[in-house]
This record gives structure tokens, sequence and C-alpha cells, in this order.
């Protein structure tokens, strides 16, 4: 019998939230207390936000739905090892729809996480590789969720940096914002040092230290984090517009090219157009566009026509190469 009440209701909170109606005899039975004594515990669990809804009946029921807020959940130890196996794979590879806010969840969970818990976090995410669709450099989870939490808690952060050169530099700053590109994650802050704004690449920050001395918020320029990040990446380098057609429907080429080239336009149910600006180098661009794996049409800039040309026949020329020589072996059975 389960005596302490906050226990108890933990013990509770954990037995609805499985997908199912318990029945009051169930939890009775389960909780080790009589059936006025769970009517109690569900009047409990209500004040402080759970939603639980109960059936009428000879042995009425008793199941958690969805409300208006989300309430604190309970997990138990198989389910708190996915989560955040699931959040450190994503994170640490900045896949597109991965955003600060699965950052913050992820540094959350890490906080409470018991020892034996992250061990067992760490061991599988060193033992799996995933197989990821960004382009960007992997970055270490625990950098995120340490500057993270340096956000959220709005404490001055400190980190060695390495900049585009390879110059060295520590850093104290206050942290705004992380934002991920889809491409790589970067991190909106006050340089305190400098006395001005800048964008850090994560991937090039090691050791962050949380120093816990607390800071007020101070106003961005642009009002938005993405799009002072967007003003600081294109401002300083050359820009270019491109315009191309795909032979397939658009749904097909969206979900083959990253989101931050632009949404395919239809243009009938077997094509679609795609238009847009990127400070990527034309190499770049015209793999991706290869990758679609349909016909599709360059309409602009022409230089990206005359890389694409001369791709193409350079490609022509190694499968001429291997014909010559009676063709090449074929890749081991698995």
């Amino acid at each position: 019998m389960t005596t302490d009440t906050p226990a108890r209701l933990l013990q509770l909170l954990s037995l609805l939230q499985t997908p199912r109606e318990w029945p009051g005899s169930e939890l009775s039975a389960r909780l080790g207390v009589s059936r006025r004594t769970v009517r109690r515990d569900i009047d409990r669990l209500r004040e402080l936000g759970y939603p639980v809804q109960a059936t009428k009946g000879s042995d009425g029921g008793y199941r958690l739905v969805a409300g208006k807020a989300m309430p604190p959940l309970v997990l138990d130890d198989e389910e708190a090892v996915a989560i955040a196996v699931g959040l450190r794979a994503g994170a640490g590879h900045a896949v597109e729809g991965v955003d600060e806010a699965s950052v913050r969840a992820l540094a959350k969970l890490e906080q409470v996480l018991p020892a034996r818990l992250r061990h067992r976090v760490s061991v599988l995410q060193a033992a799996t590789t995933p197989l990821t669709a960004g382009d960007g450099a992997s970055i270490a989870p625990e950098t995120l969720t340490v500057m993270a939490s340096a956000v959220a808690g709005r404490e001055r952060l400190r980190f060695a940096y390495r900049s585009g050169d390879g110059t060295p530099s520590r850093r104290l700053t206050e942290p705004y914002r992380l934002v991920s590109t889809g491409r790589r994650w970067y991190l909106v802050a006050y340089d305190l040092d400098r006395e001005d704004w800048r964008t850090f690449r994560v991937d090039r920050v090691a050791e962050p230290f949380a120093t816990g001395a607390r800071f007020a918020p101070r106003e961005l320029p642009t009002g938005s984090a993405a799009e002072y990040l967007r003003q600081s990446m294109f401002g300083r380098q050359e820009t270019y517009a491109f315009d191309v057609t795909f032979a397939a429907p658009a749904e097909f080429v969206a979900a083959r090219l990253p989101a931050w080239l632009g949404t395919p336009e239809p243009l009938g149910e077997h094509s679609c157009r795609l238009r847009g600006g990127s400070a990527d180098s034309l190499e770049w661009l015209a793999v991706r566009l290869a990758l679609v794996d349909c016909e599709f049409t360059v309409r602009r800039p022409p230089e990206l026509t005359g890389y694409l040309r001369d791709l193409g026949e350079r490609l022509l020329r190694a499968t001429d190469g291997s014909r010559s020589e009676g063709g090449g072996s074929g890749s081991p059975a698995a």
C-alpha cells in the first residue's frame, strides 16, 4: 500500500498516461487504497491541471484526455531514454524541423535524467550512426543543451570559438536564441567584449559554460532572431537568384530539397517551378538539384546552366572511361 500521497499521485498519473481506460477497482488494487481515496486523488490531479475523464457505470473508469494545456508527463525508464536518444540524434545534425523548442525539451529532460539513464542514452547514441538528410556539420548535443539552458535561464554564456579562418577566441555573451537553418545551428547573442550583436556557428563552439550570472534581455535590432541571422549571413555574402522547373510533382521535389531553398510551385500535375535566392556556391546547388532524381531545366542564373553543362560532360567522360576498360566490378554482396 502506498501511504505517501505525492508518491501515490505520481504512480496514479503514470498509470493514467497509458492510453486506455482504467476501472476504479483496478486502480484501487494497483495503488493499494480504497475506491474513495482513488476518487480524491483523481480530484487532486484535476486541480493540478490534468484532464482526467470519468465514465459512469457499475465500475466506472478513468482516462487521461487531451486538455487545453500540456501537463507534465511521467515517463518510465525506456520512454525517457527513447525520447532523449531521438532528440539528441535530431539536434546533433540540425535536422530540418528540429528547432530550438526541441533542444529546450532535450535540455530539460537530460537535466532530470538519473545518471544511469544518461549513461544508457550516451551508450545508445555512440553505438548508432544516423542517416540524416542534413548537409551541415554534426555537433555534440551536450553543446546545444548547455546553450539552450543558458538562453532559457537568461544566463551569461562563456565559450571558446573558432572563426571561419581558424582564429581562436574566447567569448562572453548574453545568449538570445538558437536558430536552426536546417543545415546548421547558430547562436544569436550579444557579445559583451565587442559590445555588439553577433551570430555564432554552433559547430565552431567549444567548452560552452553557463556562468550563472543573470541578465535582462536586450532588444534585438531586427526583432526576430531568424531575421537577424538572415541579414547577418546574406548581408556579408554575394547572393544570386535561381529559377528551375522540374518534370515532377511539387510534393516529390519538396521532399528531396532543403526547405530553405524555397517551396516548389505546382505548374501542373507532373511539373513544378522553384524560385528563390541563395548564397551557397553554384557547385553545391547544382549537385542538390541533380539529387532530386528527375528531369529539370535551369532558367537562371546562366552561370548555373554553364556549370551543369560542364559537370554533365565530366560525368559522361567518366562513364566512357569505365566502358573502355571493360566495365567495373560490382559491389560486394551483403
